[in-house]
């Protein structure tokens, strides 16, 4: 398997383990979110309940109030690019 394939895979991987521990097994809930943040980038907890919110609404592109797959794999991608800037 490719270095790309591996990558992909991994992505996918991760948003499993945490997708569907309260709602849909195929999106992420701003709870499981926090708990994938924290967890896999070791991202404090927020200060307040209106930056969650803020936070999560900026990946909620469709404003279904959950994270797709695809959303996240944006968000995954935004951080890739900052990040390497």
């Amino acid at each position: 398997m490719s270095q790309l394939m591996k990558a992909m895979d991994l992505l996918r991987t991760i948003f499993d383990k945490y997708a569907g521990k309260e709602g849909a097994k195929d999106t992420l809930t701003k709870k499981e979110l926090a708990e994938l943040l924290r967890t896999e980038l070791g991202e404090p907890e927020p200060q307040s309940k209106a930056e969650v919110d803020k936070f999560f609404g900026m990946l909620d592109n469709d404003g279904d109030g959950v994270i797709s797959f695809e959303e996240y794999v944006t968000f995954v991608a935004a951080i890739t690019v900052m990040l390497s800037s």
